[in-house]
């Protein structure tokens, strides 16, 4: 007998391997690296829901470069995102597929519209959308 849930979670899985597709992704030591920080740092603002990270089928959690600006750090945007979908009941999963499936009222995805003049709208459609 399958488990009709364990199959959903591993097929949004499988959707966002293809949505992180030919995205450059880094592991949590390597954003630690990237934030100049120690990795317990790290794990305290993945908890506090700063950023989320994606585990791919070997089990290592990943973190999409696009989470950073132009600065290397991560986006408030992104932050902020998170956040409101979290709080409207998105699972992490359901994060990742809302952040990097395209979206031609954009145009293109709210991970790179949060990069640059649309960031408030992509904000605003998630509020709209979690609730």
């Amino acid at each position: 007998m399958t488990n009709p849930q364990m199959n959903s979670e591993q097929a949004k899985n499988e959707e966002i391997a293809a949505l992180l597709e030919g995205e450059e992704l880094l592991t949590l030591q390597e954003v630690a690296d990237k934030l100049d920080l120690q990795i317990t740092r790290v794990f305290d603002l993945l908890g506090a829901r700063k950023f989320i990270a994606w585990r791919n089928a070997e089990g290592t959690r990943l973190v999409p470069a696009a989470f950073f600006n132009q600065k290397g750090v991560i986006s408030k945007y992104v932050s902020g995102v998170i956040t409101v979908l979290s709080d409207g009941g998105f699972s992490d999963q359901e994060i990742f597929i809302h952040l990097f499936t395209e979206d031609e009222t954009l145009p293109g995805r709210p991970i790179d519209a949060l990069h640059g003049h649309l960031a408030r709208e992509v904000i605003r459609r998630a509020q709209a959308s979690a609730f």
